[in-house]
């Protein structure tokens, strides 16, 4: 796949000897404890600043290439045509997303701040108000409730909102075509596409520390 993470997480490779085990596991402890102290700290500005930088230098490098992987995916009857430059609804799904996990990894007040700084961040990039690109991410996340119901799993949103936005359904084959409906073998690997757009908060946090 030509896509690659936003994170990659680096792991400690031991020898095959018991010997070498015990030696990799003390040296990969002792690693761990200095990463911790060493952890560099980040403030709710900073962690907005490479949310944001991340995400949007991922969706713009990405893009092309998902657009080519949909329109070469055999459950379509014909080639789906996605403009070069119709990016847009790519990359705010993949930000809306993203935002929803947000959620998981801080406290309830927390999350409050941090959206905020990332929200004015974005709409200086877009080149709009706060307050109106809050309302395009209201309708984006309504689209992504919708389409995905009863499900709540974010990433099944993000695949069946792009599903729906670059109006796929008309290149499927007549029966899913008359349900309205993504091919479930299109959709399982339009999954594993997106998940590459995820931010990885636990690789993240392995690295970085807030500031107190």
């Amino acid at each position: 796949m030509l896509i690659t993470p936003l994170i990659t997480a680096f792991g400690f490779i031991s020898g095959d000897s018991k010997t070498a085990l015990i030696l990799g596991n003390e040296i990969s402890n002792t690693s761990a404890m200095l990463s911790s102290v060493l952890k560099k700290k980040l403030s709710d500005e900073k962690i907005a600043n490479i949310f944001v930088n991340s995400i949007l230098d991922i969706t713009d490098k990405g893009f092309s290439d998902v657009a080519a992987m949909i329109a070469d995916d055999p459950s379509f009857v014909t080639p789906p045509k996605i403009n070069a430059l119709s990016e847009g609804h790519f990359t705010m799904i993949v930000i809306v997303g993203n935002l929803k996990y947000i959620e998981n990894h801080f406290g309830i007040l927390h999350v409050g701040t941090i959206e905020e700084l990332i929200y004015e961040k974005l709409a200086v990039v877009f080149d709009t108000t706060v307050d109106e690109f809050k309302k395009w991410k209201k309708e984006y996340e309504a689209l992504m409730n919708r389409v995905n119901h009863p499900s709540k799993n974010t990433l099944y949103a993000m695949s069946k909102a792009l599903f729906h936005k670059y109006h796929l359904n008309e290149y499927q084959d007549d029966y899913f075509k008359k349900m309205q409906s993504p091919n479930p073998l299109f959709i399982k690997r339009l999954d594993e596409i997106m998940e590459n757009f995820i931010w990885d908060w636990t690789a993240f946090f392995k690295k970085y520390r807030l500031s107190a």
